[in-house]
Protein backbone atom coordinates (compact mmCIF):
# COMPACT_ATOMS: atom_id res chain seq x y z
CA UNK A 1 0.00 0.00 0.00
CA UNK A 2 1.12 2.96 -0.41
CA UNK A 3 2.45 6.27 2.19
CA UNK A 4 0.34 8.43 0.53
CA UNK A 5 -2.78 9.68 1.51
CA UNK A 6 -4.65 12.27 -1.25
CA UNK A 7 -8.00 14.40 -0.81
CA UNK A 8 -10.63 14.35 -3.34
CA UNK A 9 -9.25 17.50 -5.26
CA UNK A 10 -6.65 16.96 -8.04
CA UNK A 11 -3.39 19.02 -8.40
CA UNK A 12 -3.65 21.86 -11.07
CA UNK A 13 -3.55 20.57 -14.37
CA UNK A 14 -1.02 21.75 -16.28
CA UNK A 15 -0.83 24.23 -19.45
CA UNK A 16 0.15 22.22 -22.21
CA UNK A 17 1.74 25.09 -23.52
CA UNK A 18 3.28 25.32 -19.98
CA UNK A 19 3.64 28.51 -17.69
CA UNK A 20 4.34 31.75 -19.55
CA UNK A 21 7.84 33.06 -19.38
CA UNK A 22 6.90 35.97 -17.34
CA UNK A 23 5.82 33.54 -14.80
CA UNK A 24 8.56 31.37 -15.35
CA UNK A 25 11.50 34.19 -15.35
CA UNK A 26 9.30 35.54 -11.85
CA UNK A 27 10.05 32.19 -10.44
CA UNK A 28 13.56 31.98 -11.43
CA UNK A 29 14.02 35.42 -9.86
CA UNK A 30 11.87 34.20 -6.50
CA UNK A 31 14.11 31.30 -6.14
CA UNK A 32 17.43 33.82 -6.47
CA UNK A 33 16.40 35.97 -4.21
CA UNK A 34 15.13 33.27 -1.66
CA UNK A 35 18.18 31.58 -1.60
CA UNK A 36 20.36 34.67 -1.80
CA UNK A 37 19.39 35.36 1.64
CA UNK A 38 21.57 32.68 3.54
CA UNK A 39 24.72 33.92 1.89
CA UNK A 40 24.69 37.72 2.17
CA UNK A 41 26.33 37.75 5.45
CA UNK A 42 29.26 35.41 4.72
CA UNK A 43 31.55 38.21 2.97
CA UNK A 44 30.43 41.06 5.60
CA UNK A 45 31.55 39.17 8.80
CA UNK A 46 34.89 41.10 9.27
CA UNK A 47 32.86 44.37 8.84
CA UNK A 48 30.14 43.15 11.18
CA UNK A 49 32.30 41.95 13.72
CA UNK A 50 33.75 45.54 14.67
CA UNK A 51 30.70 47.55 13.40
CA UNK A 52 28.63 45.78 16.31
CA UNK A 53 31.23 45.26 18.71
CA UNK A 54 31.04 41.42 18.57
CA UNK A 55 34.05 38.71 18.25
CA UNK A 56 34.87 37.02 15.85
CA UNK A 57 33.44 33.46 16.89
CA UNK A 58 30.11 34.94 17.91
CA UNK A 59 29.86 36.37 14.74
CA UNK A 60 31.07 33.38 12.95
CA UNK A 61 27.58 31.90 14.30
CA UNK A 62 25.23 33.96 12.16
CA UNK A 63 26.25 32.25 9.26
CA UNK A 64 26.38 29.13 10.65
CA UNK A 65 22.58 29.81 12.28
CA UNK A 66 21.63 30.93 8.87
CA UNK A 67 22.16 27.31 7.54
CA UNK A 68 21.05 25.62 10.30
CA UNK A 69 17.82 27.44 10.04
CA UNK A 70 17.87 26.18 6.43
CA UNK A 71 18.68 22.76 6.33
CA UNK A 72 15.82 22.38 9.34
CA UNK A 73 13.18 24.38 6.95
CA UNK A 74 13.77 22.22 4.30
CA UNK A 75 13.05 19.18 6.36
CA UNK A 76 9.98 20.70 9.00
CA UNK A 77 8.64 23.36 6.42
CA UNK A 78 9.24 22.16 2.69
CA UNK A 79 6.77 19.07 3.04
CA UNK A 80 3.69 21.52 4.20
CA UNK A 81 3.47 22.44 0.23
CA UNK A 82 1.79 19.22 -0.33
CA UNK A 83 -0.90 20.06 2.34
CA UNK A 84 -1.78 23.48 2.01
CA UNK A 85 -2.32 25.76 -0.85
CA UNK A 86 1.46 26.43 -2.05
CA UNK A 87 1.28 30.20 -3.31
CA UNK A 88 0.25 30.55 0.23
CA UNK A 89 2.96 29.20 1.78
CA UNK A 90 5.00 30.95 -0.26
CA UNK A 91 3.90 34.45 0.50
CA UNK A 92 3.97 33.92 4.47
CA UNK A 93 7.37 32.64 4.05
CA UNK A 94 8.39 35.80 2.07
CA UNK A 95 7.04 37.88 4.87
CA UNK A 96 8.44 36.46 7.41
CA UNK A 97 11.24 36.62 5.56
CA UNK A 98 11.41 40.22 4.86
CA UNK A 99 10.81 41.03 8.47
CA UNK A 100 13.88 38.80 9.39
CA UNK A 101 16.02 40.99 7.06
CA UNK A 102 15.27 44.20 8.40
CA UNK A 103 15.57 43.16 11.67
CA UNK A 104 18.65 41.73 11.04
CA UNK A 105 19.56 45.38 9.16
CA UNK A 106 18.71 47.12 12.69
CA UNK A 107 20.00 44.55 14.87
CA UNK A 108 21.85 46.82 17.98
CA UNK A 109 24.15 43.93 19.27
CA UNK A 110 24.87 40.20 18.49
CA UNK A 111 21.63 38.88 19.99
CA UNK A 112 19.01 40.17 18.17
CA UNK A 113 21.36 39.33 14.62
CA UNK A 114 21.38 35.62 15.44
CA UNK A 115 18.01 35.30 15.98
CA UNK A 116 17.52 37.25 12.76
CA UNK A 117 19.60 34.99 10.68
CA UNK A 118 17.87 31.63 12.58
CA UNK A 119 14.63 32.93 10.67
CA UNK A 120 15.93 34.00 7.81
CA UNK A 121 17.03 30.53 7.11
CA UNK A 122 14.18 28.69 8.23
CA UNK A 123 11.81 31.59 5.75
CA UNK A 124 14.28 31.05 2.86
CA UNK A 125 13.32 27.88 2.26
CA UNK A 126 10.12 29.65 -0.11
CA UNK A 127 12.94 28.55 -2.84
CA UNK A 128 12.56 24.57 -2.16
CA UNK A 129 8.41 25.59 -2.62
CA UNK A 130 9.33 27.79 -5.83
CA UNK A 131 11.39 24.89 -7.79
CA UNK A 132 7.77 22.36 -6.71
CA UNK A 133 5.46 24.71 -7.99
CA UNK A 134 6.71 25.22 -11.23
CA UNK A 135 7.05 21.24 -11.53
CA UNK A 136 3.57 21.43 -11.17
CA UNK A 137 2.72 24.33 -13.39
CA UNK A 138 5.15 22.93 -16.16
CA UNK A 139 3.65 19.57 -18.59
CA UNK A 140 5.72 16.55 -18.85
CA UNK A 141 7.32 17.04 -21.96
CA UNK A 142 8.81 20.49 -20.81
CA UNK A 143 9.26 19.84 -16.76
CA UNK A 144 13.14 19.34 -17.39
CA UNK A 145 13.36 22.55 -19.01
CA UNK A 146 10.95 24.56 -16.90
CA UNK A 147 13.00 23.34 -13.55
CA UNK A 148 15.99 23.75 -15.30
CA UNK A 149 15.12 27.27 -16.24
CA UNK A 150 14.40 28.12 -12.43
CA UNK A 151 17.08 26.39 -10.96
CA UNK A 152 19.41 28.51 -12.84
CA UNK A 153 17.30 31.35 -11.01
CA UNK A 154 18.29 29.46 -7.68
CA UNK A 155 21.80 28.77 -8.65
CA UNK A 156 22.94 32.28 -9.75
CA UNK A 157 21.48 33.64 -6.32
CA UNK A 158 24.13 31.38 -4.36
CA UNK A 159 26.69 32.22 -6.57
CA UNK A 160 26.02 36.14 -7.30
CA UNK A 161 24.86 36.61 -3.45
CA UNK A 162 28.60 36.70 -1.96
CA UNK A 163 29.62 39.37 -4.50
CA UNK A 164 27.02 41.65 -4.21
CA UNK A 165 26.74 41.63 -1.08
CA UNK A 166 30.69 42.68 -0.81
CA UNK A 167 30.21 45.05 -3.05
CA UNK A 168 27.36 46.93 -1.06
CA UNK A 169 28.76 46.68 2.32
CA UNK A 170 31.77 48.10 0.80
CA UNK A 171 30.52 51.31 0.08
CA UNK A 172 27.17 51.89 1.46
CA UNK A 173 27.56 49.32 5.00
CA UNK A 174 26.52 45.96 5.91
CA UNK A 175 23.29 47.31 7.00
CA UNK A 176 21.87 48.42 3.76
CA UNK A 177 22.87 44.74 2.15
CA UNK A 178 19.89 43.27 4.69
CA UNK A 179 17.67 46.11 3.95
CA UNK A 180 17.83 45.90 -0.29
CA UNK A 181 17.63 42.71 0.66
CA UNK A 182 14.14 42.58 2.69
CA UNK A 183 12.84 45.19 -0.05
CA UNK A 184 13.84 43.09 -2.81
CA UNK A 185 11.61 39.84 -0.72
CA UNK A 186 8.85 42.44 -0.32
CA UNK A 187 8.68 42.94 -4.16
CA UNK A 188 8.44 39.67 -4.48
CA UNK A 189 5.99 38.77 -2.72
CA UNK A 190 3.63 41.56 -4.42
CA UNK A 191 4.66 39.79 -7.76
CA UNK A 192 3.43 36.61 -6.74
CA UNK A 193 0.25 37.83 -5.26
CA UNK A 194 -0.78 39.24 -8.85
CA UNK A 195 0.95 36.21 -10.93
CA UNK A 196 1.24 33.36 -9.71
CA UNK A 197 -1.74 31.23 -9.37
CA UNK A 198 -3.17 28.62 -6.43
CA UNK A 199 -2.61 25.05 -5.92
CA UNK A 200 -4.85 22.42 -4.27
CA UNK A 201 -3.59 20.34 -1.37
CA UNK A 202 -2.80 16.91 -2.14
CA UNK A 203 -2.88 14.96 0.84
CA UNK A 204 -5.20 15.74 4.46
CA UNK A 205 -2.19 13.69 6.68
CA UNK A 206 -1.33 15.83 9.63
CA UNK A 207 1.58 17.42 10.22
CA UNK A 208 3.29 14.35 12.52
CA UNK A 209 2.01 11.89 9.88
CA UNK A 210 3.26 14.55 6.81
CA UNK A 211 7.01 14.43 8.23
CA UNK A 212 6.53 10.36 9.08
CA UNK A 213 5.91 9.76 5.17
CA UNK A 214 8.98 11.11 3.93
CA UNK A 215 10.77 8.07 5.43
CA UNK A 216 7.86 6.41 3.54
CA UNK A 217 8.80 7.58 0.12
CA UNK A 218 12.30 7.01 0.64
CA UNK A 219 11.08 3.12 1.54
CA UNK A 220 9.13 2.96 -1.09
CA UNK A 221 10.64 4.91 -3.96
CA UNK A 222 14.20 3.08 -5.30
CA UNK A 223 14.76 6.32 -7.76
CA UNK A 224 14.54 8.44 -5.46
CA UNK A 225 16.91 6.47 -3.08
CA UNK A 226 19.40 6.30 -5.92
CA UNK A 227 18.63 10.29 -6.93
CA UNK A 228 19.17 11.15 -3.28
CA UNK A 229 22.55 8.79 -2.72
CA UNK A 230 24.08 10.06 -6.18
CA UNK A 231 23.58 14.05 -5.93
CA UNK A 232 24.41 13.71 -2.18
CA UNK A 233 27.83 12.14 -3.28
CA UNK A 234 28.51 14.64 -5.79
CA UNK A 235 27.83 17.16 -2.59
CA UNK A 236 31.04 15.68 -1.15
CA UNK A 237 32.92 16.73 -4.13
CA UNK A 238 31.22 20.48 -4.58
CA UNK A 239 31.55 21.35 -0.99
CA UNK A 240 34.99 19.86 -0.37
CA UNK A 241 36.25 22.27 -2.91
CA UNK A 242 34.41 25.18 -2.78
CA UNK A 243 34.93 25.25 1.20
CA UNK A 244 38.76 24.66 0.75
CA UNK A 245 39.66 26.60 -2.27
CA UNK A 246 40.50 29.73 -0.22
CA UNK A 247 42.58 28.83 1.87
CA UNK A 248 44.48 26.87 -0.88
CA UNK A 249 44.90 30.12 -3.06
CA UNK A 250 46.07 31.77 -0.02
CA UNK A 251 49.21 29.46 0.18
CA UNK A 252 52.14 28.03 -1.99
CA UNK A 253 52.54 29.38 -4.77
CA UNK A 254 49.47 31.43 -5.40
CA UNK A 255 49.28 33.48 -2.58
CA UNK A 256 46.02 35.29 -3.48
CA UNK A 257 43.39 36.98 -1.18
CA UNK A 258 39.68 36.18 -0.45
CA UNK A 259 38.86 38.59 -3.51
CA UNK A 260 40.52 35.96 -5.83
CA UNK A 261 38.37 33.51 -4.52
CA UNK A 262 35.65 34.96 -4.38
CA UNK A 263 36.20 36.00 -8.21
CA UNK A 264 36.13 31.71 -9.15
CA UNK A 265 32.08 31.81 -8.27
CA UNK A 266 31.77 33.42 -11.43
CA UNK A 267 33.17 30.50 -12.94
CA UNK A 268 30.39 28.49 -11.51
CA UNK A 269 28.09 30.78 -13.13
CA UNK A 270 29.01 28.84 -16.43
CA UNK A 271 27.15 25.69 -15.04
CA UNK A 272 24.47 27.53 -13.62
CA UNK A 273 23.37 29.42 -17.04
CA UNK A 274 23.62 25.95 -18.90
CA UNK A 275 21.25 24.01 -16.53
CA UNK A 276 18.22 24.73 -18.85
CA UNK A 277 20.31 23.11 -21.25
CA UNK A 278 20.48 20.06 -18.98
CA UNK A 279 16.66 19.90 -18.65
CA UNK A 280 16.15 20.01 -22.24
CA UNK A 281 18.28 17.25 -22.98
CA UNK A 282 16.46 15.39 -20.32
CA UNK A 283 12.67 15.97 -21.37
CA UNK A 284 14.25 14.60 -24.71
CA UNK A 285 16.95 12.01 -24.59
CA UNK A 286 15.86 11.23 -20.73
CA UNK A 287 16.99 12.46 -17.53
CA UNK A 288 19.16 9.14 -17.00
CA UNK A 289 21.53 9.99 -19.21
CA UNK A 290 22.31 13.22 -18.13
CA UNK A 291 22.84 12.01 -14.70
CA UNK A 292 25.81 9.67 -15.79
CA UNK A 293 26.64 12.31 -18.10
CA UNK A 294 26.68 15.23 -15.15
CA UNK A 295 28.66 12.60 -12.97
CA UNK A 296 31.20 11.44 -15.42
CA UNK A 297 31.83 14.69 -16.24
CA UNK A 298 32.17 16.31 -12.70
CA UNK A 299 34.49 12.76 -11.90
CA UNK A 300 37.04 13.90 -14.84
CA UNK A 301 36.88 17.36 -13.93
CA UNK A 302 38.34 16.97 -10.02
CA UNK A 303 40.60 14.43 -11.53
CA UNK A 304 41.97 16.68 -14.00
CA UNK A 305 42.42 19.42 -11.44
CA UNK A 306 44.38 16.79 -9.02
CA UNK A 307 47.57 17.51 -11.62
CA UNK A 308 47.95 21.17 -10.40
CA UNK A 309 51.34 20.38 -8.44
CA UNK A 310 52.95 19.29 -11.20
CA UNK A 311 51.95 22.13 -13.75
CA UNK A 312 53.22 25.80 -13.74
CA UNK A 313 51.34 28.50 -11.64
CA UNK A 314 49.77 30.05 -14.49
CA UNK A 315 48.87 26.97 -15.62
CA UNK A 316 47.21 25.78 -12.56
CA UNK A 317 45.07 28.58 -12.45
CA UNK A 318 43.59 27.70 -15.71
CA UNK A 319 42.95 24.66 -15.18
CA UNK A 320 41.11 25.34 -11.63
CA UNK A 321 38.84 27.97 -13.90
CA UNK A 322 38.07 25.27 -16.55
CA UNK A 323 37.58 22.47 -13.66
CA UNK A 324 35.31 24.49 -11.47
CA UNK A 325 33.25 25.16 -14.98
CA UNK A 326 33.34 21.60 -15.70
CA UNK A 327 32.50 20.14 -12.07
CA UNK A 328 30.00 22.73 -11.56
CA UNK A 329 28.26 22.10 -14.84
CA UNK A 330 28.11 18.31 -14.06
CA UNK A 331 27.19 18.80 -10.58
CA UNK A 332 24.29 21.21 -11.59
CA UNK A 333 23.08 19.19 -14.48
CA UNK A 334 22.63 16.09 -12.45
CA UNK A 335 20.48 17.60 -10.06
CA UNK A 336 18.25 19.13 -12.61
CA UNK A 337 17.32 15.55 -13.93
CA UNK A 338 17.48 13.99 -10.57
CA UNK A 339 14.81 16.62 -9.61
CA UNK A 340 13.07 15.56 -13.31
CA UNK A 341 13.15 11.69 -11.97
CA UNK A 342 11.38 12.67 -8.26
CA UNK A 343 9.39 14.67 -9.80
CA UNK A 344 8.02 12.43 -11.88
CA UNK A 345 7.51 9.71 -9.13
CA UNK A 346 4.00 11.58 -7.26
CA UNK A 347 3.27 14.25 -8.17
CA UNK A 348 0.97 14.52 -5.46
CA UNK A 349 4.20 14.30 -2.84
CA UNK A 350 6.61 16.66 -5.08
CA UNK A 351 7.23 19.13 -1.81
CA UNK A 352 8.29 15.97 0.03
CA UNK A 353 10.14 14.70 -2.49
CA UNK A 354 11.87 17.55 -3.29
CA UNK A 355 12.83 17.30 1.02
CA UNK A 356 14.42 13.90 0.65
CA UNK A 357 16.70 14.84 -2.68
CA UNK A 358 17.58 18.06 -0.52
CA UNK A 359 18.43 16.48 2.75
CA UNK A 360 20.40 14.11 0.79
CA UNK A 361 22.39 17.22 -0.99
CA UNK A 362 22.81 18.76 2.72
CA UNK A 363 24.37 15.86 4.20
CA UNK A 364 26.98 15.72 1.18
CA UNK A 365 27.71 18.95 1.39
CA UNK A 366 28.35 18.82 5.29
CA UNK A 367 30.59 15.65 5.11
CA UNK A 368 32.64 17.60 2.12
CA UNK A 369 32.87 20.56 4.40
CA UNK A 370 34.27 18.51 7.12
CA UNK A 371 36.46 15.75 4.77
CA UNK A 372 37.92 18.39 2.75
CA UNK A 373 39.49 20.54 5.43
CA UNK A 374 40.90 17.75 6.86
CA UNK A 375 42.15 15.95 3.93
CA UNK A 376 44.26 19.73 2.65
CA UNK A 377 45.33 19.94 6.28
CA UNK A 378 47.20 16.23 5.93
CA UNK A 379 47.16 15.63 2.34
CA UNK A 380 46.89 18.74 0.99
CA UNK A 381 45.74 19.81 -2.53
CA UNK A 382 45.96 16.50 -3.68
CA UNK A 383 44.08 14.80 -0.73
CA UNK A 384 40.83 17.20 -1.59
CA UNK A 385 41.16 16.59 -5.39
CA UNK A 386 41.30 12.79 -4.55
CA UNK A 387 38.08 12.72 -2.19
CA UNK A 388 36.15 14.95 -4.78
CA UNK A 389 37.30 12.55 -7.42
CA UNK A 390 36.27 9.18 -5.69
CA UNK A 391 32.66 10.62 -4.67
CA UNK A 392 31.96 11.62 -8.06
CA UNK A 393 32.81 8.44 -9.10
CA UNK A 394 30.39 6.61 -6.77
CA UNK A 395 27.95 8.93 -7.98
CA UNK A 396 28.29 7.67 -11.21
CA UNK A 397 28.13 4.14 -10.36
CA UNK A 398 25.05 4.46 -8.16
CA UNK A 399 23.21 5.83 -11.65
CA UNK A 400 25.00 3.12 -13.93
CA UNK A 401 24.15 0.47 -11.47
CA UNK A 402 21.16 -1.48 -12.76
CA UNK A 403 17.63 -0.30 -11.32
CA UNK A 404 15.64 -2.92 -9.76
CA UNK A 405 11.68 -2.58 -10.87
CA UNK A 406 9.27 -4.13 -8.29
CA UNK A 407 7.29 -6.53 -10.23
CA UNK A 408 4.15 -5.06 -8.70
CA UNK A 409 4.03 -1.42 -8.38
CA UNK A 410 2.27 0.29 -5.34
CA UNK A 411 -1.01 1.20 -6.88
CA UNK A 412 -3.80 1.95 -4.27
CA UNK A 413 -2.90 5.94 -3.38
Amino acid sequence: MSIIQNTHTLPPIPDPDGPSAPLVLLLACGAGLAVASIYYSQPMLGILAGDIGASNQAVGLVPTLTQLGYALGILLLAPLGDRFDRRRIILLKAAVLAGALLLAALSPSIGPLLVASTVIGLAATLAQDIVPAAATLAPAAHRGRIVGTVMTGLLMGILLSRVAAGFVAEHLGWRAVFAAAALSIAGLAVAVWRRLPRFRATTTLAYAALLGSLGGLWREHGRLRRAALAQGLLAVGFSAFWSTLAVMLHGEPFHMGSAASGAFGLAGAAGALAAPVAGRIADRRGPERVTRLGAGLAALSFAAMGLMPWLSTQASLWLLVLGAVGFDLGVQATLIAHQTIVYSLAPEARSRLNSVLFVGMFIGMSSGAALGSLLLAQWGWRGVTGLATMAALAALVVRLWPEHRPAVQPCLR
